[in-house]
């Protein structure tokens, strides 16, 4: 007997071969190669398991609020650990980063750490800065290091008060670590939760766009890094987004062809498109008129037939 093929989920109702992935995985991992978002692979309970990072661009057009504290919990410590504060390095990365990849983040699953990426450090917006200065006497380095584990900045835009709530720059990119098994809804999950972001997860919605304009919404059954894959690596000619629930809307790739093109050229089209359907109208009037006359002229026979017999 051969063996059993092994499939990986795209949706709840879509299967894929093994072997079909894998060969769009070395593909993918070939384009990363020497970056952090090569993906692994793995077996769990027969079954093919990715896992990396996924970058998701912001295409929020509203504010999100973020939460004022991590876990809602309030911090007041002791002013004796101030030395301690200037003593701890600050080992996160600011993974977000306007129109290119970011860098990995540090573990939201898992407890695993991401790797470093040089060429895109933390940053600190000026507000953040001097709250921090102000507060430095309460937090214990512990603690602070806390904080900076599980705080993450949005291009460098940390929580403040006079800040909290913010909208990201439309277009900048984050990155989550997730594996194929992660739905949509997870996914969303874990990126609202790396945030700290305060609103709920159904505002949000996650959409595959393509260069052409076509746009696709991720369903909460579908696996993003299963359709990331399957779109290929390469994110000039498709994309992960993160839009408003009520905002964003699919764009099939017909109506796609049409839209890059200039106001007064799809104003032709619009005219062709209406002379067309003018044509089409008389043509099937005259058609089921004739067929109307021919009905009757045979009614009004049959009547005189009757009438003799």
């Amino acid at each position: 007997m051969g063996e059993r093929p092994t499939y990986v989920k795209l949706s709840e109702e879509k299967l894929i071969p093994k072997s079909a992935i894998l060969s769009l995985l070395r593909t993918y991992n070939c384009y990363h190669e020497g970056k952090n978002f090569q993906l692994r692979t793995r077996e769990e309970d027969e079954a093919l398991i990715l896992e990396g990072l996924l970058n998701i661009y912001w295409g929020l057009r509203r504010p999100i609020r973020l939460q004022m504290y991590d876990d809602n919990e309030r911090f007041r410590l002791n002013r004796n650990d101030r030395s301690g504060l200037e003593k701890q390095p600050s080992t996160e990365t600011n993974n977000n980063s306007p129109g290119t990849d970011g860098g990995p983040s540090s573990g939201d699953m898992c407890g695993r750490e991401e790797e470093d990426s040089p060429q895109l450090l933390r940053t600190r917006s000026d507000a953040s800065f001097m709250r921090v200065q102000r507060r430095s006497k309460t937090h214990t380095a512990r603690d602070l290091q806390r904080l900076r584990t599980h705080r993450f900045s949005i291009n460098g835009h940390f929580y403040n008060h006079k800040t909290s709530v913010f909208t990201p720059a439309y277009g900048s990119v984050t990155n989550v670590r997730v594996n194929s098994s992660m739905t949509t809804g997870q996914v969303l999950n874990l990126l609202l939760q790396k945030f700290r972001v305060e609103n709920k997860c159904e505002e949000f919605v996650l959409y595959m766009v393509h260069e052409s304009g076509e746009r696709t919404r991720l369903k909460d059954g579908e696996y993003p890094l299963v359709a990331r894959v399957l779109c290929g690596p390469c994110e000039k000619i498709s994309k992960i987004l993160i839009t408003e629930a009520d905002v964003g809307e699919e764009v099939t790739y017909d109506v796609a062809q049409y839209i890059k093109f200039e106001i007064p050229v799809l104003d032709s089209f619009v005219e062709k498109l209406k002379e067309e359907e003018e044509r089409e109208i008389n043509k099937l009037t005259k058609k089921y008129s004739a067929l109307k006359n021919m009905i009757q002229h045979q009614l009004e026979g049959g009547a005189h037939t009757s009438d003799r017999i």
